[in-house]
């Protein structure tokens, strides 16, 4: 069986931006320092206004959402916490910052009376389930939702270049980076282009051995896969088999739709892009919102490896003096079957919460992508992914990995400087991190 290739969270080869689990959100949120208000929130998406408005009006409660973008989210939180001055009784975490969170101590311990949250551990994904635990195995933080990704694609073009449309079989063709170069190939040869950047692959970069960036020996770990990562992306781009559009320009969203312009070898020509590498939010919150003329003309077919990217989990300040009341709105946003059934048919989000998956997964059906069912397909690419990968470590080493390969790629440095200043950023940003030598 396939694993989990871990969350290689924001090394984002060509752009900087993380599209956040749900879309994001950039808007600040209502700041009123009203004193009818019975709880407060935190987020840095605006996700959560509807549940809030449905548990406000389930418990005739008065609840204050405050939006932070998600870049000044940690910087602009933590202060807060540690003073509780203006704290929120509730504040959500990103996958990107998450397991500093979680052993920082802000969070309620929900392993603890009466909150005994480790008795539903059963009910949820485990991957999901793990992620919000600290570091002595207390859960602080649940989520709702889980986000296992797929390669999102074009069923006209595999059709034609392909011979066939059908998820199952386009997959097996991309179950191995061998398997996803021939298809580039084939891509090319008829004028199309495999991906939009060089990027995308970087979620296949630790094929069917993921480790997590450092052990448990605090030891930095560049696995043969990572590095093989490399030479991946250099062959995307040495045999122009992408679009050179960067993750999130304008360029990359626009091939979503129709041809865009590219320059190679010296030459400007049009070409189309045969798929985008994206997880369970990409389909609601970057493709159906940027898609129009291809609508209907998209599947979701597994690539070399499982991953996930992204995701939203949500506890309680250790201290507020609603827990109560906070903890209830936890729960209704990851037990309560009720809501979540609701929540999954309007959104489309894929739960981590067993009960309400196992009661709608076989109903599913998207007609963006040609009548597919998504829901069942994440679900089963969720089971795939283990726990226990992502450390503290991760945001910051996935950027300066990113970096490393984008040097790379470009020309600028070869595999080996490449690495070595790799090892040189790691070791300067951690001091005390036990770092290869080069």
């Amino acid at each position: 069986m396939k694993k989990f290739l871990a969350l290689f969270m924001t090394a984002v080869l060509l752009a900087g931006v993380l599209a956040g689990c749900s879309g994001g959100s950039e808007s600040a949120g209502s700041k009123d320092k009203d004193k009818d208000v019975d709880l407060k929130v935190w987020s840095f998406t605006d996700e959560l206004k509807k549940p809030i408005t449905k548990f406000e009006e389930k418990n005739g409660i008065k609840v204050e959402l405050t939006i932070v973008p998600i870049a000044d989210y940690p910087t602009k939180l933590k202060p807060v916490l540690e003073s509780g001055v203006g704290a929120p009784d509730v504040f959500t975490g990103e996958i990107a910052f998450l397991k500093q969170w979680v052993d920082a101590g802000y969070w309620e311990n929900l392993s603890e009376d009466p909150y005994n949250a480790d008795e539903i551990k059963d009910k949820y994904v485990p991957y999901v389930f793990d992620l919000g635990k600290d570091e002595d195995g207390n859960v602080r933080a649940l989520s709702w939702q889980t986000t296992p990704g797929g390669v999102f694609y074009k069923r006209s073009i595999a059709k034609e270049v392909l011979g066939t449309d059908d998820p199952a079989e386009v997959g097996k063709m991309m179950g191995s980076m061998d398997g996803v170069f021939e298809v580039a190939e084939k891509m090319k040869e008829k004028g199309y282009s495999m991906f939009p950047d060089e990027g995308a692959i970087r979620w296949f970069a630790q094929g069917e051995n993921p480790q997590p960036w450092v052990n448990d020996k605090n030891e930095l770990q560049l696995t043969d896969e990572k590095i093989e990562f490399l030479d991946h992306a250099k062959t995307l781009r040495e045999n122009s088999y992408t679009a050179l559009a960067a993750e999130w320009s304008p360029s990359w969203f626009e091939g979503m739709d129709k041809p865009i312009k590219v320059k190679q070898d010296g030459k400007e020509k049009e070409t189309q892009v045969f798929s985008y590498v994206l997880p369970t939010w990409g389909l609601h919150s970057v493709l159906k919102t940027n898609v129009k003329e291809s609508a209907g003309d998209w599947a979701v077919t597994s690539g070399p490896s499982p991953y996930f990217w992204g995701g939203t989990w949500l506890g309680v300040y250790n201290k507020s003096e609603n827990k109560e009341l906070a903890y209830d709105f936890v729960k209704m946003m990851t037990q309560d079957d009720e809501f979540l059934t609701e929540w999954a048919k309007e959104t489309g989000d894929v739960l981590a919460y067993n009960p309400v998956t196992n009661a709608i997964k076989d109903d599913f059906s998207s007609e963006f992508l040609g009548g597919q069912n998504n829901y069942e397909f994440f679900l089963e690419q969720a089971k795939e992914i283990e726990p226990g990968i992502v450390t503290k470590y991760d945001q910051q080493l996935d950027t300066f990995y990113g970096n490393a390969v984008q040097q790379y790629v470009d020309g600028k440095k070869s595999k080996k400087d490449a690495i070595k200043e790799f090892y040189q950023k790691a070791q300067n940003a951690y001091p005390d991190l036990k770092v290869p030598k080069n």
